[in-house]
């Protein structure tokens, strides 16, 4: 491609990518299928790379963040960033008491008709302002001391939904103010991610928000969810202002910056009054924090008349609600186990009014959060409880801490089965390891041991479990093969008929290969490969059970570490799961040795990864033919990787292959290379 094509193809990439991103990160509306997307993004990476001269600060592949810097430049704000008042009536009142002020201030009689209002919600972040020159973000800041804030410009140019280059005809000189926040359920996505590669989580999305803004390596805060909600403006040149401040927020839009929906333009006290009741009945659906509303006379003529009042502007006003947050104290600390086996600390509770309801419990998440928080019983916390999240203790007050109150000890026996309790030491969770005996752990064990990939029973779904498990019908594995046909057939919605196509679904899982009863054997971190690997290596459940004990024999399989071993040993020294095992063997069900492999393939040993759709061949019927001739199938790509397998709409994985020089195939060659 020549130079000037380049260019040309690159800039209309540019357009496309942040088209799309507008479509998908501000207005909730996916223009394109990922695997699109991902094309154009690798298309322009792959122009920049071959033509350096076209890379612009502005480009869509420079969101990924730069290199860590020493310390933040200081940035002095042509327009302050001065907070607003507070209103302390958290009740209509407060809405009726600035109107009085702004008609009083205004020197309107009683006659004059009412003024405009702009309402807002007033978003719990950390506000940023963003300087934009000929359309172009130069610069973003931190709001600081309201004179002075901090040069953040390449952690925000990580978060997608602020644009890098304007639409429209932007003005010469554009600065927004706004707030950057984590939405909750990116907040729990996130911290729930980090438990389980063991590393710590962030404390609330307010928290999380100003902590990611202000790191100094960039790629810290391209790593963390964040979002952005525009709401007014600093300095401007060459833009003819609107005359209202809905306009103004109108304009924003229209530039693709993303501007909260749940705004009004009122025109009477009592309209503000109404908004601030129904965004409190709204506040626990909102997908992010608010701690109030915000009124603004909406002229900006009027702004300018109001003017400021110690370095407050008389025309704005934050009308907040009752906190979401209380103080109570710490009665006990027990622990409660998951669908899964994950033993998670609950403090117990004096009961507290908070967040619209009285609580008495409070997660702790894992032990790392009970230490780093060092909750002990008999303290006093603070406690937050916001919309349908479970509540949570924030902080402790050390100094209201009784004499000798004990550290919380993690329990070394299942509250529910006495089953052994394990903690990897790579991870952040427990679990209790009586997972085919637990009751805590039934259901999901049963469906887990149903699945297609496992016993493969079919008929047997979630909402028929909890019927056979609530019922008392099942209670282990070995369960599901004494069903008679009289109580299945009178649960809700079987039948006779159903149930007998049931009875002989169980029947015919009775002989699963030896790899596929491992597997739905539910053990910890083996997952089919390993299972396959366990399979072929000892021959039979009773030689896997014999050496079971045996961590080092274990770690003799090839894929089998430290980590694996040590969870088929805890697995199997639990005389709960064995007395399962061989009631399933009595029952008749039993696990068919696998086929040899060609361990002197060309495969053999050779890890593939594949990705994407293949002309012909299902992802499970490629996978099975690589398995055959001694080679393996991985769900990442890593150094380890051999080959990657790539059909249409192959996404990140293929990315990470040509980086890493893995070796890259497509289905014809993977059939070449299967008949070699």
């Amino acid at each position: 491609m020549a130079e000037r094509e380049a260019k040309q193809r690159a800039g209309f990439l540019r357009g496309e990518i942040e088209r799309h991103n507008h479509a998908y990160y501000v207005l909730d509306a996916p223009s394109i299928p990922d695997a699109e997307y991902d094309k154009l993004f690798r298309e322009l990476q792959e122009l920049e790379a071959a033509y350096p001269e076209l890379l612009t600060p502005d480009s869509p592949t420079q969101r990924v963040g730069g290199s860590p810097l020493a310390a933040f430049a200081s940035v002095r704000h042509a327009v302050p960033m001065l907070s607003i008042k507070t209103e302390t009536d958290t009740g209509a009142g407060g809405a009726l008491a600035f109107d009085a002020r702004v008609r009083k201030a205004l020197a309107l009689p009683a006659a004059a008709l009412p003024v405009e209002y702009a309402a807002e919600l007033k978003f719990d972040g950390l506000a940023i302002s963003l300087r934009y020159e000929q359309g172009r973000l130069t610069q973003a800041a931190t709001r600081g001391d309201g004179e002075t804030g901090e040069d953040v410009t390449q952690n925000i140019r990580t978060i997608r939904c602020i644009p890098l280059r304007l639409a429209s005809e932007a003005p010469a000189m554009l600065e927004v103010r706004g707030e950057v926040y984590m939405s909750r359920p990116d907040f729990e996505r996130y911290n729930e991610r980090q438990r389980q590669l063991g590393k710590p989580a962030l404390v609330n999305p307010r928290n999380a928000a100003a902590g990611s803004v202000r790191q100094l390596d960039p790629k810290i805060a391209a790593d963390r969810p964040l979002s952005f909600y525009a709401y007014g403006l600093g300095e401007t040149a060459g833009w003819d202002l609107p005359a209202t401040h809905s306009g103004v927020l109108d304009a924003l839009a229209g530039f693709g910056f993303p501007v909260c929906k749940h705004r009004i333009v009122a025109r009477s006290p009592e309209e503000l009054v109404a908004f601030h009741a129904e965004i409190l009945a709204l506040r626990d659906k909102l997908p992010f924090d608010i701690d109030g509303v915000v009124y603004k006379v909406n002229a900006l003529a009027q702004q300018k008349e109001l003017g400021f009042v110690s370095r407050e502007p008389r025309w704005a006003v934050a009308h907040k609600y009752p906190p979401q947050e209380a103080l109570t104290t710490v009665e006990a600390i027990e622990v409660q186990v998951g669908r899964t086996g994950a033993i998670t600390p609950v403090a117990r509770l004096a009961p507290v009014f908070v967040g619209g309801v009285t609580v008495t419990n409070a997660t702790l998440h894992n032990e790392d959060e009970v230490r780093r928080k060092d909750v002990r019983v008999g303290d006093t916390v603070i406690v937050r409880r916001a919309g349908d999240v479970i509540p949570e203790v924030v902080s402790v007050l050390p100094e209201r801490r009784p004499i000798l109150a004990p550290e919380f000890v993690m329990p070394v026996r299942c509250p529910i089965c006495d089953s052994a309790i394990e903690r990897p030491e790579d991870e952040a969770i427990a679990r209790c390891t009586g997972g085919l005996y637990c009751p805590a752990q039934r259901k999901q064990a049963l469906l887990h041991f149903a699945s297609r990939r496992a016993m493969d029973i079919e008929g047997l779904g979630e909402k028929l479990v909890e019927q056979l498990v609530d019922g008392g019908l099942v209670q282990t594995p070995v369960d599901l093969y004494r069903l008679a046909l009289e109580p299945l057939a009178a649960l809700d919605r079987m039948g006779e008929k159903s149930a007998r196509n049931l009875i002989a679904a169980i029947e015919q899982s009775k002989t699963p290969s030896l790899a596929r009863l491992i597997f739905a054997l539910g053990i910890r971190n083996v997952g089919e490969t390993t299972a396959k690997d366990l399979a072929r290596h000892f021959g039979s459940m009773e030689g896997l059970m014999a050496a079971a004990g045996d961590e080092e024999r274990l770690q003799q399989i090839p894929d089998v570490g430290p980590v694996v071993a040590a969870a088929i040993a805890h697995f199997f020294a639990e005389p709960h799961n064995v007395e399962v095992i061989r009631g399933l063997a009595a029952a008749g069900v039993c696990g068919e040795p696998l086929e040899p492999v060609a361990m002197d393939s060309a495969l053999s040993g050779k890890t593939f990864v594949l990705t994407g759709a293949l002309p012909t061949l299902a992802r499970e019927e490629a996978k099975a033919l690589i398995e055959a001739k001694g080679g393996k199938v991985a769900g990442s790509v890593s150094k380890k990787t051999d080959f990657v397998v790539a059909g249409s709409e192959a996404g990140s994985k293929l990315d990470k292959a040509r980086a890493l020089g893995r070796i890259i195939l497509d289905e014809q060659q993977l059939m070449e290379l299967l008949n070699t």
